[in-house]
């Protein structure tokens, strides 16, 4: 398991701890192996949200719009290929009553700017696509025997939302924001800047 910065094992036993608690998130890694992604990681609201529901005194799952999967495959950067992914997912999880979401990191450079207007790099791994989550505190991604946190954990659970610095896109981060803490008004919002 890889937690940045300093591992904290006690802190990570509980996220895990946290994250299984709801269900839909145990069901996608106990099927894990039948998704066969190249790189692939539970990432983002499926998680810092299932915690953040918890701290709330709401049911784990509550109010979570979707689920996404992060994966890397270079060598298919079509859209059509990326559909391919996502029907056999939905076929997967069909009963679970859930959406989820299958991102391939290596060609959301072709789309990005068109949807949310702003320039977005090349990625080479699924992890520099967690990297970049718009809050740093919001950057977890997981798979079976593995944890990724690359601004670890405590900022998650302290609920202090902040601009990352590898995306400094303040109207972007201030929507992000806003939205979570009408959610969770407990969370602690910091203004659009960089450090």
């Amino acid at each position: 398991m890889t937690v940045q910065p300093g591992p904290d094992r006690a802190l990570e036993a509980r996220f895990l701890a946290d994250v299984l608690r709801n269900p839909h998130n145990a069901c996608i890694l106990a099927r894990w192996d039948a998704l066969a992604l190249p790189d692939g990681w539970l990432v983002a609201g499926c998680l810092f949200q299932t915690v953040w529901n918890q701290r709330s005194g709401r049911p784990p799952a509550a109010d979570i719009k979707d689920y996404d999967l992060f994966y890397f495959d270079p060598d298919d950067l079509s859209e059509a290929g990326e559909r391919a992914v996502q029907r056999r997912v939905d076929a997967l999880f069909a009963d679970q009553g859930i959406t989820l979401e299958a991102c391939n990191q290596a060609r959301v450079h072709l789309w990005y700017e068109a949807h949310f207007g702003q320039p977005y790099p090349r990625l080479h791994s699924s992890r520099d696509g967690i990297d970049r989550f718009l809050i740093p505190a919001t950057c977890v991604g997981i798979a079976p025997g593995r944890l990724y946190a690359p601004y670890g954990l405590d900022g998650l659970y302290a609920g202090t939302l902040a601009m990352n610095p590898l995306v400094p896109h303040a109207a972007l981060y201030e929507r992000k924001a806003a939205s979570y803490r009408a959610r969770w008004p407990w969370l602690q919002v910091a203004p659009a800047s960089l450090p």
